[in-house]
């Protein structure tokens, strides 16, 4: 069911109302007159989409940002000792899962009653419908819990990568400028303007280098570190005997770090993914910042959809800056992300790539 979720035909729905979600976000940040915290923002941002693309609710701002704050209390709390003592951890985020999934049934509720004016299915509806055809209605609850997870998942590894994206694109302006160059090249950017009609998914699907840089940013920062299979059958590794039925954990971060097919593994550098190189082409699991086999990640072509989306607006409409004096160190817990959250300076463009000034700037600009 869940994989109908994520099909060709679901993602192609879900397009235009994730440019739309990435378009606001980008002018709400470029009109903030003062630096925004990108970590923070992102994670706003990827609520965002889940909520009003994913889900379809048609919750009002106001009320989507207090679901936001609960939603962030339940998150921070996941991993607490569960040890239901009042102001534990454990508690708070009971009761922030509480609050959340009263909010979620009344979307829910509304969105089962108010059916006109749908120009897609999106993944609530897609999870109804598929209940049905096997002959079960989903309850109410199974419906919430579906819901939460789908939130949960699309929520803080595509934030996550989302800063790293940002993060390195400030660092390296030349991919920047050579994401621009491929862009104008098949017609998607002109006059510094996004052609009206040109983001199809096939479109986006051709643009190799930016297929590159998606590729190395996850290569690079991947959001998780790892996962958990259980061993179905007892096996040997390295002179190891490894029991039927025991966890094992394996490592994304340090087979990226580790593989021999990658050279300079420390470098931020697409071109490793280009076709003259390829080097995540040379063996199975040497690249796997989805995960590998019968339980890679379902959600992966949606989250790479929608780092491509961002990356094409930040490259077509959008300047910004660090604005602090160096680059933040990195955390790798409880996702990769900057120490401070990235502080960055974002200026609105218009048609001709030239910067928007708003406020007291806008007045000084007039005076002069």
């Amino acid at each position: 069911v869940f994989s109908k979720i994520f099909s060709h035909e679901a993602l192609e729905s879900y397009l235009p109302k994730i440019q739309l979600v990435i378009k606001d976000t980008l002018r709400a940040w470029s009109s903030d007159p003062e630096p925004i915290n990108v970590y923070h923002e992102a994670q706003k941002l990827t609520f965002r989409m889940a909520i009003r693309v994913l889900l379809g609710f048609r919750i009002p701002d106001e009320e989507l940002g207090r679901l936001f704050e609960v939603y962030q209390q339940f998150v921070e709390n996941v991993f607490s000792l569960p040890v239901d003592l009042p102001f534990s951890g454990y508690r708070r985020g009971i009761r922030a899962r509480e609050t959340l999934q009263k909010g979620l049934e009344k979307a829910i509720q509304e969105k089962l009653q108010n059916t006109q004016g749908k120009d897609y299915a999106d993944a609530l509806d897609i999870l109804i419908e598929s209940g049905k055809e096997h002959g079960k209605e989903l309850t109410m609850q199974e419906l919430k819990d579906g819901t939460l997870e789908l939130i949960f998942a699309a929520y803080a590894t595509t934030a996550s990568a989302s800063t790293s994206l940002i993060m390195q694109l400030l660092k390296h302006p030349r991919v920047l400028e050579k994401l621009r160059e491929e862009l104008r090249s098949k017609g998607i950017l002109h006059n510094g303007c996004i052609c009206e009609g040109s983001l199809r998914l096939d479109n986006i699907s051709s643009l190799h280098y930016l297929d590159c840089v998606i590729k190395e940013v996850l290569r690079l920062f991947t959001p998780i570190s790892g996962g958990y299979r259980t061993v179905l059958q007892t096996f040997e590794l390295d002179g190891f005997q490894i029991p039927k039925g025991w966890s094992v954990m394996y490592s994304i971060r340090d087979t990226h770090d580790t593989a021999p097919v990658f050279k300079d593994v420390d470098v931020f550098d697409p071109d490793r993914f280009g076709q003259g190189r390829s080097e995540d082409k040379d063996g199975r699991f040497h690249y796997l910042p989805f995960g590998g086999g019968v339980r890679t990640c379902l959600g992966k072509h949606l989250a790479k959809l929608f780092l491509k989306a961002l990356a094409i607006e930040l490259a077509s409409t959008s300047r910004f800056e660090l604005a602090t004096r160096t680059f933040p160190k990195i955390t790798l817990v409880p996702v990769v992300h900057p120490v401070d959250g990235l502080k960055v300076k974002f200026f609105g463009l218009d048609s001709n790539q030239n910067e928007i000034l708003t406020g007291t700037d806008a007045m000084l600009g007039a005076t002069v």
